[in-house]
């Protein structure tokens, strides 16, 4: 991936966060409080890339353009990375378990759990 491709999925990032990622973000702050300061940002970050990248693949709803679903793709990846450096082992186990539910019920066509309370009961899951 050439710097400039890098840098307009960065720049598609930087406008999501004006759009609701902040403001998502801020709702996982709450949650995370158990962690060390150092980890609390990651985790809620994870978290809200996580929750933004599940709505913009359209779970449960109508199918999302390509653009879009790239762009949720790449949310996932970047919450999913920043919880397999940050995160216990089962928080990691607790979220891919909440996607997995989502996901399930998506392909189900049946209603999806709310993705804000999965996840945060994700935050504090442990073994």
């Amino acid at each position: 991936m050439t710097v400039q491709a890098l840098d307009r999925e960065l720049d598609r990032l930087e406008g999501l966060w004006s759009d609701g990622l902040s403001d998502t973000y801020r709702a996982y702050l709450d949650s995370v409080g158990q962690f060390d300061a150092e980890t609390q940002p990651k985790l809620a970050l994870a978290a809200a890339l996580i929750e933004v990248g599940v709505r913009l693949q359209g779970l449960g709803g109508r199918a999302a353009p390509p653009t879009t679903l790239l762009v949720g793709d790449l949310c996932l990846a970047r919450g999913s990375r920043l919880l397999a450096d940050s995160a216990p082992l089962a928080v990691q186990v607790a979220f891919a378990r909440a996607i997995e539910s989502l996901s399930s019920a998506a392909a189900a066509d049946q209603p999806a759990p709310a993705a804000r309370q999965l996840l945060q009961a994700s935050l504090g899951a442990v073994r």
